[in-house]
């Protein structure tokens, strides 16, 4: 975003309205990119209202846009996230990313290894999953809560078993910290994953793909299986 007066005066009179602040404000709140129709659904405006506005705040730099094939059939699929550069206005929380950054390196510096990361993960994956466990199904839950967190989950059918699912990760709220420190962020986030699954008690993890495999971060899921190998009902 250039830094030139006037430049900077166009961007506030784009926020000067007051859908197009709501918008802001929504997106500065967001751990992932955001459709069209949720941005819609946030504010409480109807999807062809808001996509004027978000194009307006593209155009001046307070948007970035990504276009996928995910959409509706003949319609791309359009995901918005705050520029890099876009102004704070005070607005997001810069201590959490920094706090994170630390613990990190001092995780490291202490000679963590994976292990201790997937407990870490997996103790509070246990303690997400405790409001879920009425919840008519532990698949539902767990992409419900990777949902919230940020993860953009996406489910299709698995190849393996019948009864089995793929959950992908089409967007990671790690993603920074885990170019920085794949081993550790990815354990933690596969111990999140299995302490959540186990502590619904009646599903278990086939595989978990991430980062740190080179391969499409996603999770197979399926029904716990008894010591004989069948499914448990």
């Amino acid at each position: 975003m250039a830094n030139d007066a006037g430049s900077r005066l166009a961007l506030f009179k784009t926020l000067g309205d007051n859908t197009r602040y709501a918008i802001f404000l929504e997106m500065a709140r967001a751990l992932r990119p955001l459709t069209t129709a949720e941005i819609a659904d946030a504010i409480g405006l109807h999807p062809n209202t808001v996509r004027p506005h978000l194009e307006r705040m593209r155009e001046v730099g307070l948007l970035d846009v990504e276009v996928s094939g995910r959409g509706e059939i003949g319609r791309p699929q359009h995901r918005y996230s705050l520029a890099a550069d876009a102004p704070s206005l005070g607005l997001e929380p810069p201590v959490m990313p920094v706090l994170a950054r630390m613990v990190l390196s001092m995780a490291e510096r202490l000679g963590a290894v994976p292990d201790d990361a997937r407990a870490v993960g997996h103790d509070e994956g246990a303690r997400r999953s405790a409001p879920f466990v009425d919840a008519p199904s532990s698949l539902e839950a767990l992409v419900s809560d990777l949902d919230r967190l940020g993860f953009d989950p996406v489910v299709s059918d698995a190849d393996d078993g019948p009864d089995d699912a793929v959950v992908a990760f089409a967007n990671c709220p790690f993603g920074d910290l885990a170019q920085e420190h794949p081993t550790l962020v990815c354990s933690l986030h596969h111990g999140l994953v299995a302490g959540f699954v186990a502590g619904m008690g009646d599903a278990e993890i086939r595989e978990f793909c991430s980062l740190v495999d080179r391969t499409p971060c996603q999770v197979t899921v399926g029904a716990a299986r008894d010591d004989a190998g069948a499914a448990s009902r």
